[in-house]
């Protein structure tokens, strides 16, 4: 079992910057991804990374913009997202599995999501 807390969100401004986090606790030795899901739209893939930390892959949308990364422990998750924009608007949820993917399906565990708004 692996239980997932986000923190981090809030209301920025276009071209503004904010950091998620993700805590982990229970087994922990798994990839994260990064997820988001606006009003009325589906669930989309923003980034992954790697057990270890050694891989880590983007949407096109953030490809540039936001840098997924986690502690030595592995047991806190972050993206750093620069350069926000409008459309990044959404719920931000990350999710822990045992497949490198961009697939939600291939996630096991999720957290409760953070608000992010991108709004002047």
């Amino acid at each position: 079992q692996v239980q997932l807390v986000e923190s981090g969100g809030g209301l920025v401004q276009p071209g503004g910057s904010l950091r998620l986090s993700c805590a982990a606790s229970g087994r922990t030795s798994t990839h994260v991804g990064w997820f988001r899901q606006a009003p009325g739209k589906g669930r989309e893939f923003v980034a992954v990374i790697s057990r270890r930390g050694s891989g880590t892959y983007y949407a096109d949308s953030v490809k540039g913009r936001f840098t997924i990364s986690r502690d030595n422990a592995g047991n806190t998750m972050y993206l750093q997202m620069i350069n926000l924009k409008v459309e990044d608007t959404a719920v931000y949820y990350c999710a822990a599995g045992h497949y490198i993917s961009a697939r939600p399906s291939d996630y096991d565990y999720w957290g409760q999501g953070t608000q992010v708004t991108v709004s002047s």
